[in-house]
């Protein structure tokens, strides 16, 4: 290779470098918004009962990423879809250091207080909503100020709880898996998967909500689809697979469709960041997934 042919080589891996830098830490986590479609179909599931679900996750509000107009778009978006449920899986507040200012918890939830669906719109609540209460971390126990906010704005939140919903269906939301941090570098989950499946009936159509999917292999086979979020696809994916996800199976449930033993679960990326304002192959996502027989 000749001299100029090097520092060329260089130079185009600089420029390379530096564009992807800035589309992942300005471009991707701050300007892009899709919708992922996931479509399961189960012999199973009720014939008479399909449901098209909206799923936010992960909001982690806060300038200038994810900002109170944005979550008005995103908000506007969600509603736009003609979802018969919308669900929001947990963490709310912003969780890395590069946020500018604070969206206040209040706020986020009187934005979502707008969201609307004929079945209903529901939520569970993450570790950072925990995480994020110092009085409930002292208590060891709720309410987390996340959860009264969403409740105050008419959004219910299931914390180990089940309900029927208009058409049937039941909708059973778990406690954070890692909600309560100690001293030792513990973490101490408020989650009671027993207690929730025993006020579902044993022969209903069931969906669970839990924040993080690290559940899944001890949800019983009756639930027909678990929802969650957490990962946020490792924020960093390429070709499929990421190099860091926070939890213990790594990618077996970062991201997308997983169908084991005859369940499913579906593992939203996301909408915000964590530890690091970056994303890069994880576009920020409203996630809808249509469930039919």
């Amino acid at each position: 290779m000749t001299r100029r042919g090097f520092i060329k080589g260089l130079l185009a891996t600089f420029l390379a470098g530096l564009f992807v830098a800035a589309y992942g830490f300005l471009i991707e986590p701050a300007l892009r918004l899709r919708v992922r479609r996931w479509s399961i179909r189960r012999d199973d599931w009720p014939s008479d009962k399909p449901v098209r679900i909206a799923v936010l996750t992960d909001l982690h509000a806060g300038e200038p990423y994810v900002t109170r107009a944005r979550l008005r778009r995103i908000v506007a978006r969600t509603n736009a879809l003609g979802a018969d449920l919308i669900v929001v899986l947990g963490d709310l507040t912003s969780s890395h250091g590069f946020a500018t200012e604070p969206v206040l918890v209040k706020d986020t939830a009187a934005i979502l207080g707008k969201l609307s669906a004929p079945l209903g719109v529901f939520a569970v609540l993450g570790n950072h909503d925990w995480w994020d209460d110092p009085a409930a971390q002292m208590r060891g126990a709720g309410p987390v100020e996340t959860g009264t906010a969403l409740e105050q704005n008419g959004i219910p939140v299931l914390e180990n709880d089940a309900l029927e919903l208009p058409n049937g269906l039941w909708l059973a939301g778990l406690g954070d898996q890692l909600a309560l941090r100690r001293s030792n570098g513990r973490l101490i989950g408020v989650d009671d998967l027993p207690g929730t499946m025993a006020k579902i009936p044993e022969d209903a159509p069931a969906i669970l909500l839990a924040h993080e999917p690290d559940i899944f292999p001890k949800v019983p086979e009756r639930v027909a689809l678990t929802l969650s979020g957490h990962t946020h696809g490792g924020q960093v994916r390429c070709f499929g697979y990421s190099p860091v996800v926070p939890s213990k199976y790594g990618n077996r449930y970062a991201y997308g469709h997983v169908r084991e033993k005859g369940r499913d679960l579906v593992v939203s990326g996301g909408i915000g960041c964590s530890i690091l304002p970056v994303r890069f192959g994880v576009t920020p996502e409203i996630t809808v997934v249509e469930m039919s027989a």
